[in-house]
């Protein structure tokens, strides 16, 4: 089967849906691709570039469409696209179910089946697919670049000659992929990060790559109705109208001192919230920004102005862009290349060139919307919550006084017995061994386990928390080489019988080796006494 890769026709989309590298990938599954001609070049990939992993340059879209088993695409079709779409073919792209409805039964009529790059369900299996993640990455990213663009001072705090420059203050409205990735951006550039999302189990995630998680004061029992977000597939539910007025007070609390917002906050099948509203644009400094990744779907500031960037009265800066991705083609081009080219290895379980459409699977039932003239959208919730549901930590019974001294005394005991046993059983197997073993061997073994015991409780002792366990191991060894060593040469083995002096047994040895008569032997007194005294 062919797989081939149109020019986008959406302005301002620099875009592909297949990479030089992604198009090997796919050759070995048993593909053969087209790429019409050009549509890298926004991309920073050539037709050569193209031609060189393989694949077939198309001049005329009409011709990609016509010999292509299989379209690869990243903005939804248009059009004229969806008027080339035949019977039997299926199409591969970002294609928003939920606000084309009809787009989706324009490609119904065609009879083509549609593989919705935004509808993959988010569960572990379906990661390397997930091209919404992909893209919301370096969005989130992208917008932290953005912002220092328009912010016009630094991120981070410096000292200088020229005088004291305070840290920027950036507050990030959700915690999804794209704000962990703007948070994780500000952070590493040296601004002072705050971030607030509606889902609680995310605060340990923002609290864990240096920005603090904004909380809400709620009276108790206030926020009982407070949907989990991993109740949703792992995105935000709608809030209440208790949790929304309080939501918004604290943002009006924030926005005096906040020098740059982000936000990221997005509903499935809903229109973006308003969370910035204009009174607080009105409150912030004259030169900070607001970065709005929402403007596609409305935006999350009252101000946004989709695709454009403006300036509000007080001098804030507004930006609505809606491309950022598209912004870093080059990096976003190969992300959701990688993803695409997953998503046909999964619909090619033998790896023959075959497309297997199993309806089964739930990943791929679930970015299905249309096929054999059938809409199937939407699908069934998936089996596995993308978000497990924490169980409530069991809180610890305090023990009373009492009970905390029997606790002792057991503890005391217990490791009074084990060292009473192991005791014993040392001193048993030293008698064995010192009831066969000739006296010599004894005194050695005696200084090695001097040595050992005093390395031991000389390093070993040492807190983890000074060194890791192989260098405390490593230092005991280095313990008991050094005292064994001193131990070998200044005590009682180097002196071997009492009253000897030190080295005598090495000098009879000696002797022992030359008789006194011969010529060697009568010279070693004079050698002896010519040795300087120590």
């Amino acid at each position: 089967m062919k797989i081939a890769t149109p020019r986008e026709v959406f302005v301002g989309e620099a875009r592909v849906a297949m990479t030089p590298d992604s198009a090997k990938q796919l050759q070995k599954l048993g593909y053969e691709c087209l790429v019409e001609a050009g549509a890298g070049q926004l991309a920073g990939f050539s037709d050569d570039a193209y031609r060189a992993a393989g694949v077939t340059i198309i001049d005329l879209p009409e011709v990609v469409y016509a010999e292509a088993d299989i379209i690869a695409k990243v903005r939804p079709p248009q059009a004229p696209e969806i008027g080339r779409l035949r019977p039997g073919q299926t199409l591969i792209s970002f294609f928003y179910p939920a606000q084309n409805k009809e787009l989706l039964e324009q490609t119904r009529e065609a009879g083509s089946s549609v593989i919705a790059m935004d509808m993959v369900p988010r569960v572990s299996r379906a990661q390397k697919m997930d091209a919404l993640s992909s893209m919301a990455n370096i969005a989130g990213y992208r917008a932290v670049i953005e912002a220092g663009g328009n912010f016009g001072r630094f991120f981070t705090g410096q000292i200088t000659a020229a005088g004291k420059v305070p840290p920027a203050k950036v507050l990030v409205i959700g915690a999804g992929v794209a704000g962990l990735a703007a948070i994780g951006t500000a952070t590493s550039l040296g601004a002072i990060t705050y971030a607030f999302d509606v889902r609680p189990e995310v605060a340990e995630q923002i609290e864990s790559m240096g920005a603090e998680f904004v909380y809400l004061d709620f009276a108790d029992g206030e926020r009982a109705g407070q949907q989990d977000g991993a109740a949703t597939g792992g995105y935000a539910a709608p809030s209440s109208p208790e949790f929304r007025e309080k939501q918004l007070a604290k943002f009006r609390e924030l926005a005096p001192q906040i020098d740059i917002v982000i936000t990221t906050a997005l509903i499935p099948g809903r229109d973006a919230p308003k969370l910035w509203l204009e009174d607080m644009v009105a409150a912030m400094k004259p030169g900070s920004v607001v970065i709005d990744l929402a403007a596609e779907r409305g935006g999350n500031c009252d101000l946004t102005v989709p695709d454009h960037k403006i300036v509000s009265e007080n001098g804030v800066t507004i930006v609505g862009y809606t491309d950022f991705p598209s912004r870093m083609a080059a990096q976003a081009s190969t992300l959701y290349a990688t993803n695409v080219r997953h998503m046909i290895s999964d619909l090619t379980p033998a790896k023959d060139g075959i497309i297997v459409h199993n309806m089964d699977d739930d990943v791929i039932r679930g970015a299905t919307v249309t096929k054999a003239r059938e809409i199937t959208y939407p699908p069934p919730p998936p089996k596995i919550q993308a978000i497990a549901a924490q169980k409530p930590k069991e809180k610890m019974k305090e023990l009373t006084p009492q009970e905390k001294r029997a606790k002792e005394v057991a503890i005391f005991k217990a490791q009074t017995k084990s060292q009473g046993i192991l005791l014993f059983v040392a001193t048993a197997l030293l008698l064995v061994v010192g009831a066969v073993a000739p006296a010599s061997f004894m005194s050695h073994f005696v200084v090695f386990v001097l040595a050992c015991f005093v390395g031991f409780q000389v390093i070993w002792n040492v807190s983890h928390s000074l060194h890791t366990p192989l260098m405390a191991v490593t230092n005991a060894v280095s313990g008991i080489v050094i005292l064994g060593a001193a131990a070998g040469r200044f005590g009682p083995l180097a002196r071997g019988d009492p009253g000897r002096p030190v080295g005598a047994g090495r000098h009879d040895q000696h002797c022992r080796r030359f008789p006194r008569d011969t010529p060697h032997a009568r010279h070693v007194p004079e050698v002896l006494s010519q040795r300087p005294q120590s």
